[in-house]
């Protein structure tokens, strides 16, 4: 997990004098925090290592952001400001303010540009914009998160949802798409060998599509889309075959049902049960008598999860 400390606009906000009333992390690649500041002062974000939603909770009149051609001023509270990632940034700083921010880790945007729009996230960029005014954005941050207390399990999962769902209207109303880039082709020879020999070595474990993208060298939703073009499947879909035919093996062995489940990564005996019957018709103890081997029962073995 990036530490706070990390952030570029926390890190720059910390060394002003500025004053940091709350913060938290709230899920994976999400964090919030509230600042208060009364200075007179140019602030530059500098190429930021992750996108901010900025909310102006109070005051804020005096701000403004320099553009090309010149200032935007601020209107005060309930002013917006959307800083994307990369993206340097300049602020004329004058009199009070105290504000709320989102922060997205760029890994934690492009895994929601893939999975919850099915988008490749090289080709999604978030737009920059600064003070300007959406009510559904400003009372979601008012409603589901302020008032939360961001430190207690209960909260934190309220204010985790709340932070998806403002990232998810992000995606869909603020961003732009790049149609320029070509389509990558299927996944390569050298990929795949690479994935199957991280599967065959670690298959006990629990392996995440992250875990076979990074073995590919390709971002998850690049290998997911190649992986698929190329076997007709999908990495989970092969995985788990893997597995099963692992497991038919160590049972035609004489290997008992329960310790295969461990071996071949799945997380219990009924989960082994499931997927086994599923793709054999037959449960694992059943497969094991077919092959002659006596073994009892386990307690997945009659149901499926």
């Amino acid at each position: 997990m990036t530490q706070l400390a990390d952030l570029t606009i926390f890190r720059t906000l910390h060394d002003t004098d500025a004053t940091l009333r709350a913060s938290a992390h709230v899920g994976e690649g999400l964090a919030v925090a509230i600042w208060d500041r009364d200075e007179v002062a140019l602030t530059r974000y500098d190429t930021p290592n992750h996108h901010t939603l900025s909310l102006y909770l109070e005051h804020g009149e005096g701000f403004r952001k320099r553009l090309d051609q010149g200032w935007k001023c601020s209107n005060g509270a309930g002013d917006l400001c959307l800083m994307p990632a990369r993206a340097t940034s300049d602020w004329d700083v004058s009199g009070p303010i105290r504000m709320f921010h989102l922060y997205i880790a760029p890994h934690a945007f492009d895994r929601a540009t893939s999975e919850m729009f099915d988008l490749d996230p090289a080709r999604i960029s978030l737009r920059e914009d600064a003070y300007f005014r959406h009510a559904g954005i400003e009372a979601k941050i008012r409603s589901a998160i302020l008032p939360r207390h961001w430190a207690q399990p209960a909260d934190r999962v309220a204010v985790t949802q709340a932070g998806m769902d403002l990232l998810s209207y992000l995606l869909a109303h603020m961003t732009d798409r790049r149609l320029d880039l070509p389509r990558r082709g299927g996944l390569s020879v050298a990929a795949f060998r690479r994935v199957r020999a991280l599967i065959d070595a670690e298959m006990d474990r629990a392996l995440s599509i992250d875990d076979l993208a990074m073995a590919a060298g390709l971002s998850s939703f690049h290998f997911a889309r190649a992986f698929r073009q190329s076997h007709g499947e999908t990495p989970h879909q092969f995985l788990t075959r893997l597995r099963i035919e692992r497991a038919r093996h160590l049972l035609r062995l004489g290997e008992s049902p329960k310790r295969i489940a461990g071996l071949c990564g799945f997380s219990s005996h009924s989960h082994l049960t499931a997927r086994f019957r599923a793709l054999t018709g037959l449960t694992p103890s059943d497969y094991a008598r077919h092959c002659g081997h006596r073994t009892d029962p386990g307690p997945g073995d009659d149901q499926l999860i």
